[in-house]
């Protein structure tokens, strides 16, 4: 079996080429998006529809509701069920997505943690009761480690304390005496080139399209039933509905804002995509089918 990843700013017609690809290719499909992993977010994802999903088997989609965590662990295991099953099924995978963050951690790998004994669990619950103080006792520990996490980042403090209290070591300590380990060490892939103003212009069209389908009943449905503190309820498309929900601006200044937002993410994934993938072979989306068919072919 072959895999390859295709990925490529917001709105740059990744899913439709994965798509066509896999069904050319005898592929299945895995979804690198952090919001269409989610149940019930189907239009603030852009995910693929009920019938494209019909067509070829996708993983990493409705696959969690929103109250449940998601991380790049997760992911991970995502990615072993996925190559199980196209091994088994005698099928290739095409990676596809724009958060090419948990394509990267695939590619370099994640540190091993220990295993949590209840004790250790417990005594985290108490200190987790007092987040400021839990913070403060970790920076202590290790203050070059704890820069790149928020002070109000529970989820993420929660995971170092487990880490420090069960193994007895700070963060730094713990993970130069245990380096990542690649999950995936062959990996073909494809970057869409796609020229800022053409992005823009299907951003604008996609947006439209996303705010005719019903995304602010699907917004208020999701905060209706979930609330507003999951990071999903934060995302861009989600999170300027909310204000307009609020009151904070007309339903047109929301519609520009996010695609205002919306292309400055596609800045960003653009510029992680060319630093962070540097092997990758970069073609414009009409000349990336004839070269995913000529690496199939080998």
């Amino acid at each position: 079996m072959k895999q390859i990843a295709i990925i490529g700013p917001t709105a740059s017609g990744k899913s439709d080429l994965a798509i066509e690809m896999a069904l050319k290719h005898n592929a299945y499909i895995l979804s690198i998006d952090s919001l269409s992993i989610y149940k019930e977010i189907d239009i603030a994802s852009a995910k693929p529809s009920v019938d494209e999903l019909a067509r070829v088997d996708h993983y990493g989609v409705n696959k969690i509701y929103l109250d449940t965590h998601f991380n790049v662990a997760l992911f991970i295991e995502l990615y072993k069920e996925a190559i199980q099953e196209a091994k088994k099924d005698g099928k290739n995978l095409i990676i596809v997505g724009g958060t090419s963050f948990y394509l990267k951690s695939l590619t370099t790998g994640l540190s091993e943690l220990p295993n949590y004994s209840q004790s250790t669990k417990e005594e985290v619950g108490k200190l987790l009761l007092d987040l400021p103080s839990a913070y403060a006792y970790l920076v202590k520990i290790d203050s070059n480690y704890m820069q790149a996490i928020e002070s109000t980042d529970a989820y993420r403090i929660e995971k170092m304390l487990l880490l420090v209290v069960e193994s007895g070591m700070s963060p730094t300590e713990w993970f130069k005496a245990h380096p990542p380990v690649p999950t995936i060490t062959d990996l073909d892939i494809f970057n869409i080139d796609v020229e800022r103003t053409l992005l823009r212009e299907r951003i604008i069209k996609r947006t439209h399209k996303m705010a005719s389908a019903g995304l602010i009943d699907e917004v208020a449905m999701l905060e209706h039933k979930y609330g507003r503190d999951h990071n999903a309820m934060k995302a861009i498309g989600i999170i300027e509905v909310l204000e307009y929900l609020d009151g904070d601006c007309s339903k047109d200044e929301m519609i520009e804002n996010i695609i205002t937002h919306t292309t400055q993410l596609a800045k960003r994934q653009q510029t992680f995509n060319r630093t962070q993938f540097k092997e990758a072979v970069s073609a414009e989306l009409n000349d990336l089918p004839q070269l995913i068919t000529a690496q199939f072919a080998i």
